[in-house]
């Protein structure tokens, strides 16, 4: 495998510029690469040879996928080469194709071709499969394979074992490493350039967790803090893994094949090398786990939200009828929710209390945002561009005009992750069969990345997020794996703090106490890189015992601060030591250890396990004990009354709910999670958790193969791709929009054929789907057209007359109605995969249902469509239908960046958003894991 340095690569070829770049172009940048090309010093690699062996229990049946490519790093000359020649680094893209291709291979799939959709993940490299071996230093090898370039770590010591594992780490995402830090410091524009994306993003992120770095050094503290020998083991893992990190920045800057971003970004002069890649150190990375932990690991807020609905509702209905019909859409702990312990057991939290006590409504109208940003100068108030010349370097300039990150990627609410998980005892095998992994969005380079760890207390291979690589996060061991979903139950609450004296003093304890400034500066230059005029501008939060001030407001004549305080703020790190243990062989050994190590990740997740015994799932979490009569769903007064029992505000510790009472099982027919209510009693913390979720497009499918018997991975994977291509919309509310229209005859030809054609689409499994690879043309296009054009109409139509303007908006405000691939939601914004987790799909059911005559659980006894008779709401449907069959696909997908208008399998593909130089081809849409496995374990020790 060629090396990380800044060889022209000659690997795979994206697609070609052609005649989009000139000759000129191409040819001073040519010239370019070879002047940069003499001066780089390229490191040599030892004679290839195989890693030691260590014992396998998975015997070939462990698979997994992490597109587009290991290798997420490139060079001035590998950037260069790609905007002018469309070649990638090694390793960039090569997992693309394999991902991409199970859309239209699933239907044939069988156990023998998993692997040509998914990598070998078995342990080690064999001796013929080795590309290259590295020696950071004597104690430890990187032995990289040559189909896919995963690093294979071999420690001799412990420390050898996360010095090699920090030195990959650098060598595969040092770039994206560092933009991440910035993110986790508030500091990206004075980093990246001041884009108005990276400015939206490290607003929007440091409002929500402002750190000094007193408060960062503290967490590093925390962790050897009531560990015993697991904290001070996960401290020096911590420490070597930084070491390796900065040996790799040393060795890259000094041999000039370093990421080439640090020229664009004017970081490093691309002639002399002057300039500096800032080492990593461990502060860096609780600022990164902030990040990650914000993207993946929280729940709860949006309790003022909820409580301007809440008015509205009782605005519009009165009081007691107000909040019947708030309730009823808020969804708590519906009835007819797709549970993932679905055995009857039941798991109470975050419910509704009977005597509600506490609660800090704002009076109408009063709730203003609180400010953040100030004195802004230049380009952080203008957005102007100052291109500067870039000579050689033309073909890379304004690659982060746009923003080195997504400006909405904390912003968008997030669907992430699933998991199937069958039991031996309904498998082919008679052992376990897991196929699962988190929904990250699409980055390149990804967000995750490929290793396995082999050294003393430490077997595993899997994914990473790069820079918090000490342990495989998400993989498998010797004779296990395991997997994670996002949970987000409810760990953060609004106060509300009484202001005395001035707006920036509070009433703590009885006592008037001023509010903490925290402030950030950051500010930038035009670069090559991000052409965004010089600018400046100050950040600026307040931050209390309870949290950081979000909103200001009145409650009961009295001027308030709104804060947020979440359990695991101040507590970024605290999850090391479930890792750690996940990695250890001499801990983890079956269900009941995997569930002890999960218990000490601190993050909202729920946690699958296999092996060739047994199943498991364990969902963890920080979740505060809150006093009697709180009700989590609303704003709470901040006296020591209505705080978390145990609350101690210098540590933000509290009593949590002990671990007997977090959902869990053993051996349950089987498991499946797309981020669904977790089990009976255990509160759904956002709005529309209800009879219609994603996650009922895998429970389906996983029932009736289970019901059947004599489940394969191979099945269980079709079982997730056949899910991963489906219209939620489609398969779940369209017979019953189609009942409705049907209840009489259709008269008009056009409803006629447009009725026919939903039909037909959904008769054949409502697909979003191309007709034959490479096609980019939908079956059934003109149906999904139409859905996707009559959905939001005829949400609109069924529900505004009823709730009325306000309330409709107060509750669209909490969730939004759709989320189609085309829809612009996700963590990477448009084109981003994760579809139909946030919408109104739930509701519409319910009120069809009512319509109908069916019965329903936990619905008003009125229906809203036509005010519930199925005459009108057939009115209201056909009326939609024709809107919607009018609209022209110009509108209904709209050009952008990378799609021209109308382009219905453009406007829904996945595009891997890039984070540096190198960009990746468009995919077709499929909703389902990022990163991704498919094990059978059929040994154990």
């Amino acid at each position: 495998m060629p090396q990380r340095n800044g060889r022209l690569r000659t690997g795979k070829v994206g697609a070609r510029k052609g005649k989009a770049v000139t000759r000129k172009l191409r040819t001073v940048t040519a010239a370019a690469l070879l002047a940069l090309g003499v001066t780089l010093v390229v490191p040599l690699p030892q004679a290839a040879q195989a890693a030691d062996p260590t014992t396998d229990y998975c015997q070939g049946q462990c698979g997994d996928i992490l597109p587009p490519g290991e290798n997420g790093n490139a060079t001035l000359a590998d950037i260069l080469a790609h905007k002018v020649f469309g070649t990638r680094p090694a390793h960039a893209a090569d997992q693309l194709g394999p991902y991409a291709n199970l859309a239209t291979g699933y239907p044939s799939l069988t156990d023998a071709t998993l692997t040509n959709f998914f990598n070998d993940a078995s342990f080690g490299v064999p001796s013929g499969q080795v590309a290259s071996v590295t020696t950071p230093r004597a104690d430890v090898t990187i032995t990289r394979d040559k189909k896919t370039g995963v690093p294979h770590i071999k420690g001799t010591t412990r420390d050898g074992t996360e010095y090699g594992a920090g030195y990959a780490a650098a060598q595969d995402r040092l770039w994206l490493m560092d933009l991440f830090r910035h993110v986790g410091r508030g500091q990206l524009s004075s980093f990246a350039g001041g884009a108005p994306a990276n400015q939206q993003l490290e607003q929007e992120f440091w409002r929500a967790a402002p750190y000094t770095e007193a408060d960062l050094q503290a967490q590093v503290d925390q962790i050897t803090a009531g560990n015993g020998a697991r904290g001070q083991q996960a401290l020096a893992d911590a420490q070597a893994y930084v070491n390796g990190i900065n040996a790799y920045i040393t060795q890259s800057k000094n041999g000039r094949y370093f990421p080439g971003e640090y020229v664009l970004t004017g970081q490093i002069d691309a002639i002399t090398n002057a300039g500096e890649i800032q080492p990593f150190k461990l502060t860096d990375l609780i600022a990164l786990g902030s990040v990650i932990g914000a993207l993946f690991g929280s729940g709860g807020g949006g309790e003022v939200q909820s409580a301007i609905s809440l008015l509205a509702a009782q605005q519009k209905y009165g009081v007691t009828q107000g909040t019947t019909v708030w309730e009823t859409f808020r969804e708590r702990n519906d009835p007819e929710a797709m549970l993932t312990v679905h055995d009857g057991s039941s798991f109470p939290y975050a419910g509704k209390p009977a005597n509600p006590q506490g609660a800090a409504m704002p009076e109408p109208g009063t709730v203003v945002a609180e400010p953040l940003v100030y004195d802004q100068t230049g380009g952080a108030a203008t957005a102007a561009k100052t291109p500067v010349k870039a000579g050689p370097l033309k073909a890379a300039q304004g690659i982060f005009d746009n923003g080195a990150l997504p400006a909405n990627l904390f912003s968008t609410k997030k669907g992430m992750s699933n998991a199937l998980v069958v039991s031996g005892a309904h498998t082919a095998s008679g052992h376990p069969l897991a196929v699962f992994g988190p929904q990250t969005g699409y980055f390149a380079p990804q967000l995750l990345m490929l290793q396995e760890l082999q050294g003393p207390g430490i077997s595993a291979r899997g994914a990473s997020f790069a820079g918090l690589g000490m342990y495989v996060e998400l993989g498998r061991g010797q004779d296990y794996a395991w997997s994670a979903t996002s949970a987000g139950q409810d760990i953060t609450d609004t106060y509300a703090v009484e202001l005395c004296q001035d707006a920036v003093h509070y009433v703590y304890h009885g006592v008037c106490t001023a509010m903490e400034k925290l402030e950030r500066v950051n500010s930038w230059k035009p670069t090559v890189a991000d052409s965004t005029a010089a600018g400046s501008y100050r950040m600026q939060v307040y931050r209390t015992a309870y949290g950081p001030v979000e909103y200001r407001a009145t409650v009961g004549g009295k001027a308030v601060a709104y804060t947020t305080l979440r359990s695991s703020y101040r507590h970024e790190a605290d999850s090391i030591i479930g890792f750690q243990m996940l990695n250890d062989p001499g801990f983890v050994h079956d269900a009941a250890t995997f569930q002890q190590a999960t218990q000490h990740i601190n993050y909202t997740f729920n946690w699958f396990y296999a092996d060739s015994r047994q199943t498991a799932y364990y969902n963890s979490g920080t979740n505060p004990v809150r006093a009697a009569g709180v009700d989590p769903s609303f704003p709470v007064k901040a006296e020591a009354a209505y705080e978390w029992q145990g609350w101690n505000p210098a540590s933000n510790t509290a009593t949590y709910t002990p671990p007997a009472q977090h959902p869990q099982s053993v051996d349950q027919d089987y498991y499946v999670s797309w981020n669904n209510k977790q089990a009976k009693d255990f509160t759904s913390a956002g709005f529309g958790n209800g009879p219609v979720h994603r996650g009922d497009l895998l429970n389906d499918r996983v029932k009736k193969l289970v019901a059947t018997g004599g489940v394969t991975r191979s099945a269980l994977t079709q079982a997730m791709a056949d899910a991963a291509l489906t219209d939620l919309r489609g398969e779940d509310v369209l017979p019953e929009l189609l009942r409705v229209l049907r209840s009489a005859p259709v008269t008009d030809p056009q409803l006629v054929t447009a009725v026919q054609q939903l039909s037909d689409w959904g008769t054949a499994g409502s697909k979003r789907k191309e007709t034959s690879a490479g096609s980019h043309v939908y079956a059934n296009a003109d149906a999904v057209r139409t859905m996707d054009a009559w959905w939001p109409l005829l949400i609109d139509g069924a529900f505004r007359p009823g709730l009325g303007d306000g309330l409709y908006a107060a509750l669209t405000a909490n969730l939004s109605i759709d989320e189609s691939p085309s829809a612009g939601h996700g963590p990477t914004g448009a084109h981003a995969g994760s579809a139909f987790q946030y919408g109104w799909w739930s509701y519409a059911d319910k009120d069809l249902r009512t319509v109908l005559g069916d019965p329903v659980q936990g619905w008003t006894p009125q229906a809203f469509c036509g005010g519930g008779t199925l005459g009108a709401c057939r009115d209201v449907l056909l009326a939609t239908l024709k809107q919607a069959v009018a609209k022209p696909a110009t509108t209904i997908y709209p050009a952008d960046a990378n799609c021209s208008a109308g382009d219905q399998w453009c406007s829904d593909t996945i595009i891997q958003r890039p984070l540096g130089g190198i960009t990746q081809d468009k995919i077709s849409w499929q909703n389902r894991p990022t990163f991704q496995q498919v094990v059978e374990f059929p040994a154990h020790r």
